[in-house]
C-alpha cells in the first residue's frame, strides 16, 4: 500500500457536476420517481410509519425527509421502508428526539467542538457550508474517548438533529439558486492540513461511528464531501475508510489536488469560502457561524442550544 497506492475512481476527478447531484430531489424528480414517492407514502401509513397532512395538521415527516431515504435506496419503495423502519424504531428506542430536546446551550456548544461545523455561510447552490479541520481534534482526543460509545453516539445524533431540524429548514427559507427544490443536504471541507498518520489512526473509531450514524438514520444529507490538503499517505487511509460507504456516498468524496482554492471557488462564493482556503471570509474551525446577509434578514443572530426552524422561524424544541 503506502502512499503509492491507487487512489479509488470516485475521487480522482475534482469536478464536481452539482446539478446532477440534485437529481430525486423535490422539485426535480421524475414521472417514475413521483410515483415511487406515492408508494412509498401509502405502505408507510399502512404499517403505522406515516401520517399524511390533514386539514389542520402538517404530514408527520415532510416530503424532503422521505425522498432522502428513497434516494438511499435507488427509488426502491420496499428497500426504503425497510431502512426508515429500523431509523424509526432507532429513533424511538433511543428517545432521540427527547435527547436534543433536553441538550442544554452549554452541551451543544460543547459536541460542536469534535464535529464538522456550519461557517454560517452556503455554496453556490444555497447548500450550508460546513468545515472540519482533523487536525483541531488533537489537543481533545483524550477527552473525546474519555465518554461512552453511546454517550458519544447520543451527542452524535443530537447534532445530525441540530443539522436536519434547524440549519437546512434555515438555509431552504432562503433565496438560493436552486429554488424551489428545497435544502436537504449539506457540503463538507475536510481539511486534514496537519494532520499525522498515528493521529488519523486513532481517530478512526470516532470517524467511523459519525459515518455509520449518518449512513444509516441520516441518508442522503451529505451533497459532497471535499478534501483538501490530504496527506501523501491518504490513500492508504481511504484504504481503511472506503468500505464505511456506499457506492453513492463514495461518488460524491472529491480529493482536490493543489490548486484547491480555483475548484472550491467553483464551489464557493469568494465572501463564503474561509480565508484558509482561499475566500474572504474571515472564519476558523473554532468559530461560530458567521452568517451572511440574507440569513441574517430571517435571523439577525444564531442562538446558542438546540433549536428547529419551522414556518420562518427559529425557536428551541418544546419540552417533552
Amino acid at each position: 500500500m503506502g502512499e503509492h497506492a491507487a487512489r479509488p475512481t470516485a475521487i480522482e476527478n475534482p469536478n464536481i457536476k452539482q446539478s446532477l447531484l440534485l437529481a430525486g430531489h423535490l422539485g426535480n424528480l421524475t414521472i417514475e420517481q413521483e410515483k415511487a414517492l406515492e408508494t412509498f407514502k401509502e405502505n408507510l401509513a399502512k404499517a403505522g410509519l406515516y401520517t399524511p397532512a390533514r386539514e389542520k395538521e402538517k404530514a408527520s415527516h415532510d416530503d424532503p425527509t422521505l425522498l432522502r431515504f428513497l434516494r438511499a435506496r435507488s427509488f426502491n419503495p420496499t428497500a426504503a421502508q425497510k431502512q426508515f423502519s429500523e431509523c424509526e424504531n432507532w429513533r424511538k428506542t433511543h428517545q432521540i428526539c427527547k435527547l436534543y430536546y433536553k441538550m442544554s446551550d452549554e452541551d451543544v456548544e460543547h459536541a460542536q467542538r469534535f464535529y464538522p461545523r456550519w461557517t454560517g455561510r452556503r455554496d453556490k447552490l444555497g447548500i450550508p457550508l460546513f468545515v472540519y479541520r482533523l487536525a483541531s481534534l488533537d489537543s481533545l482526543q483524550h477527552e473525546l474517548y474519555a465518554l461512552p460509545a453511546q454517550q458519544r453516539s447520543y451527542r452524535l445524533a443530537t447534532l445530525y438533529e441540530h443539522m436536519t431540524r434547524f440549519t437546512m429548514p434555515l438555509c431552504s427559507h432562503i433565496p438560493r439558486s436552486i429554488e424551489p427544490v428545497p435544502v436537504s443536504s449539506i457540503t463538507t471541507i475536510l481539511d486534514l492540513e496537519n494532520i499525522s498518520f498515528g493521529s488519523m489512526w486513532r481517530l478512526r473509531h470516532h470517524l467511523q461511528e459519525a459515518s455509520k450514524l449518518l449512513l444509516a438514520n441520516y441518508p442522503e444529507t451529505l451533497h459532497s464531501v471535499v478534501i483538501v490538503n490530504s496527506p501523501s499517505f491518504f490513500p492508504t487511509i481511504w484504504n481503511w475508510i472506503k468500505g464505511w460507504f456506499d457506492e453513492g456516498t463514495r461518488q460524491k468524496i472529491h480529493i482536490l489536488g493543489k490548486d484547491s482554492k480555483a475548484t472550491l471557488l467553483e464551489l464557493v462564493q469568494t465572501d463564503d469560502l474561509p480565508v484558509t482556503y482561499g475566500g474572504g471570509l474571515s472564519w476558523e474551525f473554532e468559530d461560530a457561524p458567521d452568517i451572511d446577509e440574507e440569513i441574517k434578514r430571517v435571523l439577525p443572530e444564531i442562538p446558542k442550544g438546540p433549536l428547529v426552524f419551522v414556518d420562518g422561524m427559529a425557536s428551541k424544541p418544546p419540552a417533552l
